[in-house]
């Protein structure tokens, strides 16, 4: 697999629009997609924490793919599929599915229900590498998967699959970044939307940005700064910091909301698309109230994003 496989750069969540039945809104997720296709973002991905990949149905995973692939297609966005799912057998079938989409690569997390050893992890990735052929894998292992995966065992997942090109971490201090570094630049990190300034210039490739669902070309304005003006990027990266730790934290401890649900707070209050706070079922949301506030604090705390 070539060093130019690899993804980099801000990437776009594609969130679902769900509308006041609880089902989702399949024509504001078509101008949704449209949007960031439309945007400065580096490309999409479905299927991240923040795509309740947890909480659809068969038919729902294959029609927003087949979306997401004709719309990107028109445009031509580089695009990821995500195919995780809490059942090891349905994500190697999904992979077998998505791989006739097209896409820039295949995202995957770990199967988590029963958490796999590291035996199982690495017969997990190696049947994914059978039926992924010569698609590019990236493996998504944020802070709350179950199983995490240490920059070691990373790169021997990356000799049983070959075409394993990047993978979605929690980053780390500088010593983390050493061994990073030790994987080689044809492997991709993807960080935090919200430490890529300091991460980039230690070995960080790109984001599946938190900050991107706030604002699409926000976050992608504060990559280019880390490369033109890294002081100014990490002085950037230091409010949204302490805007998320002042405005959005304190309602997810208050009101016990998950990460999916802060994102797609975040997306509401952005205010760039089709995307409201709810969540599928049973999951709880932010209220109108609490979007309206974060909307506000966004834009008095941090300007430079819109």
């Amino acid at each position: 697999m070539s060093v130019a496989a690899r993804p980099v750069g801000i990437w776009g969540a594609v969130l679902l629009p769900i509308d006041q039945a609880g089902e989702i809104d399949w024509g504001a997720l078509a101008g949704e997609v449209e949007i960031l296709c439309r945007s400065d973002v580096a490309g999409i991905y479905t299927n991240g924490s923040a795509g309740e990949f947890h909480n659809q149905t068969d038919a729902e995973f294959g029609r927003i793919a087949e979306t997401v692939a004709d719309i990107a297609g028109k445009f031509d966005m580089p695009f990821q599929i995500g195919v995780s799912c809490t059942n090891p057998r349905v994500a190697r079938t999904r992979l077998d599915m998505a791989r006739s989409l097209g896409p820039s690569a295949i995202q995957f997390t770990l199967p988590d229900w029963w958490p796999p050893s590291w035996d199982e992890v690495q017969r997990f990735v190696g049947g994914l590498q059978d039926v992924a052929q010569d698609m590019p894998l990236v493996i998504y292992n944020p802070p709350h998967a179950k199983v995490q995966i240490s920059l070691e065992q990373l790169g021997v997942l990356r000799g049983i699959a070959p075409g394993l090109v990047g993978a979605k971490l929690a980053g780390g201090n500088e010593d983390w970044y050493a061994r990073r570094r030790e994987l080689g630049d044809g492997f991709a990190v993807f960080v935090p939307g919200h430490s890529v300034a300091f991460g980039r210039p230690l070995g960080a490739n790109g984001s599946y940005s938190n900050v991107a669902c706030l604002s699409p070309n926000g976050a992608v304005r504060l990559w280019d700064l880390i490369a033109s003006d890294p002081a100014a990027a990490i002085s950037l990266e230091t409010c949204i910091v302490q805007f998320l730790k002042k405005n959005v934290m304190p309602l997810a401890q208050a009101r016990g909301l998950s990460d999916p649900a802060l994102d797609k707070l975040l997306a509401a209050a952005g205010g760039w698309g089709p995307i409201g706070p709810r969540l599928l079922w049973p999951y709880s949301f932010a209220t109108t109230a609490e979007v309206d506030q974060i909307s506000r604090a966004a834009r008095r705390e941090l300007p430079e994003l819109f």
